[in-house]
């Protein structure tokens, strides 16, 4: 694979969000090698950043570069764009302090760039290829990189607030799925905290139009959501935006749970020091390099899809109990997605309730403990000689109710396994509607251990 860039100029104008100041950037090609750098166009001699990670001044509400007096503000929308149109060379002239906020979104940025045509140059592409899991954890946010073919970023968020609650999404990086899934989301903050923003100094080019507003259980825009996860979306675009900081493309799977630039920052400081060391997991290479797309391919994940006769063998559960119809994915030791097939036909329709039948909250519950025991089960020799005990739920919420001829989809996260105790995190969706979410401890059980009824 060839290294990028675009075949002409194009500029646009509007506003920095924090800054509030007037602010046009232009796109324009660059020579091979170049990488990506930032150029002050409006100051004398026009000078240059590099958009690499030692240039990082500044990650409050956002990412900035400097280099002593001269800096440029908010970058990571249009980073995310470049990173994933795959460009690897172009100059991004900037007039002003920030770059501009458009929509809040990085589809300007899509737009221009396309329209600039990209071009293939004679040099092949170099990334940074993870040849081993890594991990890295600050403050309770939790970074899980593993060996993958290609980038592909997975991302949970959690807030107290109904708009956004628990949201999960899962994507492979290139330039189809940024311009169709990744690139229209906006960023977006909650109406509490504008008057301390505005305290602080920023927003001072915050609107409507450009961020969304989240007030409780409504959005003050008027453009309602452009996807169901949208806000989960923005966070994987400021991670993809803040991840090209390495300097190079990476090739990895990225799963993040909560985090926020400085700890997207703090991540990509540690793999570019990785890259430093001589027995680092994270290597530069040429895309063409067989032998190391082999050794990462060795190294993926382990994924299946799981049937019903693989999941009976596995699971103690019988009609009318059985939960799990189907694995569609699996990381062992990591995270588990699986359905329920809810039918007018399950028994407990009869009595809850006759007339308005919907699926009771306790074995929504329970649908996702059985998903989660199967995830719990491949992370132990011998899982035929045990069984798991669920030992305790917290943060139930119940979002919107199951109905019959739903397909209710279970996605459990282990957030730690140590000495046969495990805690995860379940999440429950309708389609892209969440509509259930707890968080539970098991524990691992050898079955001959468990006393007979009659020995009590």
């Amino acid at each position: 694979m060839k290294q990028k860039t675009i075949s002409r100029s194009v500029s646009c104008s509007g506003i920095g969000i924090h800054s509030g100041e007037p602010a046009r950037l232009t796109f324009k090609p660059a020579e091979v090698n170049t990488g990506i750098q930032f150029v002050r166009a409006d100051l004398k001699g026009k000078p240059r950043i590099p958009a690499i990670i030692d240039h990082v001044n500044s990650i409050k509400r956002g990412t900035a570069l400097g280099i002593g007096e001269v800096k440029v503000y908010t970058v990571e929308h249009v980073l995310a764009a470049v990173s994933g149109l795959g460009i690897d060379n172009l100059l991004i002239e900037v007039r002003g302090v920030e770059i501009p906020a458009a929509d809040g979104s990085s589809s300007i940025f899509v737009q221009l760039l396309e329209k600039a045509g990209i071009v293939e140059q004679d040099a092949p592409r170099k990334v940074a290829v993870l040849t081993k899991p890594f991990n890295y954890e600050e403050n309770g946010i939790q970074f899980l990189l593993l060996p993958n073919d290609t980038l592909k970023i997975s991302f949970h968020i959690e807030y107290p607030n109904p708009i956004v609650g628990c949201q999960f999404d899962s994507l492979e990086i290139n330039a189809e799925t940024f311009r169709e899934h990744i690139a229209e989301a906006r960023t977006f903050a909650f109406f509490e905290d504008v008057e301390q923003l505005k305290k602080e100094g920023l927003i001072k080019g915050g609107s409507l139009d450009n961020a969304l507003v989240i007030n409780g259980d409504k959005i003050l825009n008027s453009e309602p959501l452009r996807s169901p996860k949208e806000l989960v979306r923005h966070k994987i675009l400021d991670l993809l935006g803040d991840l090209y900081l390495l300097g190079v493309p990476l090739k990895a799977h990225v799963i993040s749970s909560k985090s926020g630039h400085p700890s997207n920052i703090n991540l990509v400081r540690k793999l570019r020091d990785q890259l430093n060391l001589s027995d680092s997991p994270l290597k530069i290479l040429p895309v063409e390099a067989p032998e190391k797309k082999d050794q990462a391919r060795s190294s993926a994940p382990e994924k299946m899809v799981m049937g019903i006769n693989q999941i009976l063998e596995r699971m103690p559960h019988r009609y009318p109990f059985l939960m799990v119809d189907r694995i569609l994915e699996f990381e062992p030791e990591k995270r588990v997605v699986g359905i329920k097939n809810v039918t007018i036909n399950e028994p407990f329709f009869q009595g809850h309730f006759p007339g308005h039948p919907i699926m009771p909250g306790v074995l929504i519950v329970e649908a996702m403990g059985q998903a989660g025991g199967l995830l719990l089960m491949k992370s132990v020799p011998e899982p035929e000689n045990k069984v798991v005990y669920f030992m305790s739920l917290d943060k139930i919420k119940f979002r919107k109710p199951v109905f019959p001829g739903d397909q209710l989809r279970m996605v459990l996260e282990m957030s730690r396994f140590r000495h046969r105790i495990c805690k995860m995190k379940g999440c429950g969706y309708v389609g892209d509607d969440l509509v259930a979410e707890a968080e539970m401890t098991a524990m691992v059980v050898d079955k001959d251990t468990i006393p007979d009824h009659n020995t009590r």
